[in-house]
């Protein structure tokens, strides 16, 4: 914060500018009405009195006009900044979260906590600063010199304060209840439009398109129904204050001028004391406004501090082991897993080696933990009880990110990120050449990029939506190839390749990676039926382990699996 420190100066001095010299004008027109209208009428001096005074008060509105411009750019310039830095901490404070805390957020609530919850708290601060500074100086400034215009009427300002503060007392407490909910409700209609975006093909195919409208349809109404009371409230607030500086004026002027007539008081005086009197309510007006909307962004503040204080349940030891090269060997020493708040494992005392050089593969029924399993290798989660190795390291004793740097990994699900082909395979290494992804897109069977007019440099649009699913699973793969790792993870990499595709994938696969430890998750046995290693995983657990052949003669389970896929020919 500390860059922001001259313009906050800056923007205080401004407002104590604008404020005092908007305290000094009444007092001018005061003069300028009492003694250069009234007092010197019809002397030879009274308009050189009169041009002179007016000149002040010109003066003075410029200086107040130019100072409330200055303080709107810089309260604006700084409310900008500090949402940008709230957003950068956000985003890093996100990036640095392990599943354990993606699975707390929801995707949905993480995008309004950097969104609509910073926007809440960057409007706060450019009021924030004017009501501390800027109101308490109008407020009791325009107070004190009201009373010395007028003590006998100053009850009249004081029932004012008294009834407004009452009004703004009521409208306050009816409206933080529904505003700490209008944030949920914001969420909710986040999560249900993010559900439907991304499952709009399910929902078709599905007929459910109805169901899901009057989902949306019922989250919006909540919305917008708790949003209506909250700005009825406010409107109402608004004509009830208005109201009450208009029975203030009609007061303040019918007793004035009953004190004119008794000389008691004087024209000028009456024309300052109104102007201090309405000083006093907006003043009062701008602080309800204020407090009207700190309920929403104290909602906002928490949930982003809620963000900001939540710690990766999976960071680097102080003193992380570094691996000059790591070579790849990959072991599970009696490892079991359960996420959390779950009752049960959902791995169960998993042992076993994968060696550089040699293809380790996982099959099992859905929901077996093939998935789980390969997710703990890079960290997405950690260990329950029992410890995963590389090169005889515990992983968590390395730095997550050589431990990263050190996998290829390959999601169920091919992501690519908006770009060219070229940036998304140099995602995990900047420095690829040409020839390099050239060859990582031959491997992966990506000739269709090779092949098109701007090779690398065809343009991928968000999410990868102009290829196929296909398409996105070898572009995915050809990304993990590029990086050149000691260990390559597949998870279930190749379920959209036709088995042509994938015969001839494999096989380029064997060569490129014959130095490096190669896991992959299957369905499907042809995928992995060549495979040195095969671990079959039923219910979190391994009840199989060996070569197709020895499986096949070993493992009922994977006999049952390989049968309803493969004819008689085919399994030897």
């Amino acid at each position: 914060m500390k860059p922001l420190t001259p313009m906050v100066l800056l923007g205080i001095v401004l407002l104590f500018t604008q404020a005092f010299t908007e305290l000094w004008l009444p007092n001018l027109m005061s003069e300028l009405v009492d003694v250069g209208i009234i007092q010197m009428n019809n002397q030879p001096n009274q308009m050189s009195f009169i041009l002179l005074e007016g000149a002040k008060m010109l003066g003075v509105a410029l200086i107040s006009v130019t100072a409330a411009i200055s303080v709107s750019f810089v309260l604006t310039k700084m409310a900008a900044e500090i949402g940008k830095r709230m957003r950068h901490d956000v985003f890093i404070r996100v990036l640095s979260f392990s599943s354990n805390e993606f699975d707390k957020f929801s995707t949905a609530s993480l995008i309004t906590r950097t969104t609509n919850d910073i926007q809440q708290l960057q409007n706060l601060f450019t009021t924030s600063l004017r009501m501390i500074c800027f109101a308490p100086i109008m407020g009791f400034g325009s107070m004190i010199m009201a009373l010395k215009k007028s003590s006998s009427i100053s009850w009249i300002l004081l029932v004012a304060v008294l009834v407004l503060s009452v009004l703004i007392a009521v409208v306050f407490s009816l409206v933080i209840p529904k505003i700490k909910k209008l944030q949920k409700l914001i969420d909710r209609l986040n999560l249900v439009s993010r559900e439907n975006l991304t499952g709009m093909m399910v929902i078709r195919a599905f007929g459910n398109e109805k169901y899901e409208e009057k989902r949306f349809e019922n989250a919006n109404n909540e919305l917008r129904f708790t949003n209506r009371f909250v700005q009825r409230m406010v409107s109402v607030a608004q004509p009830g204050m208005t109201i009450i500086m208009n029975f203030t004026t009609v007061a303040v002027v019918w007793l004035g001028a009953k004190a004119i007539s008794q000389a008691q008081f004087e024209v000028g005086d009456m024309l300052a004391y109104i102007q201090y009197a309405m000083h006093v309510i907006m003043s009062f007006l701008f602080v309800a406004v204020t407090f009207i909307s700190l309920p929403r962004a104290a909602v906002s503040a928490g949930r982003i501090q809620e963000v900001l204080n939540t710690d990766t349940s999976i960071a680097n030891k102080e003193q992380p082991i570094t691996l000059d090269a790591p070579k790849g060997v990959l072991s599970f020493e009696n490892v079991s897993f359960r996420y959390e708040n779950a009752d049960d494992d959902v791995l169960s005392d998993i042992s076993f080696t994968a060696l550089p050089g040699q293809t380790t593969a996982f099959i099992g029924a859905t929901g077996s933990g093939k998935s789980t399993l390969v997710n703990l290798i890079p960290r997405f989660y950690d260990v329950t009880q029992g410890s995963i190795r590389l090169d005889g390291v515990d992983i968590r004793d390395l730095s997550i990110e050589q431990l990263r740097r050190s996998i290829g990994f390959v999601p169920q699900k091919g992501i690519l990120f908006s770009g060219d082909v070229a940036s998304n395979l140099r995602f995990g290494r900047q420095e690829a050449t040409q020839e390099e992804m050239d060859e990582a897109l031959r491997i992966a069977q990506a000739n269709f990029i090779l092949e098109s007019d701007k090779k690398t440099e065809t343009e991928i649009t968000q999410g990868g939506t102009n290829v196929s699913g296909g398409q996105r699973q070898r572009l995915a793969i050809a990304r993990a190839l590029v990086k050149k790792s000691p260990v390559y993870i597949f998870d279930d990499s190749f379920s959209a390749l036709d088995l042509k595709t994938d015969a001839a994938l494999r096989r380029a696969l064997k060569g490129y990676t014959e130095q490096a430890t190669v896991l992959i998750v299957a369905q499907r046995v042809s995928t992995i039926m060549r495979a040195e290693q095969i671990i079959v995983l039923d219910d979190g657990k391994i009840v199989g382990k060996g070569t197709h052949e020895q499986l096949l003669e070993a493992c009922p389970q994977y006999l049952e699996i390989a049968q309803s896929q493969l004819t008689k020919e085919e399994l030897k």
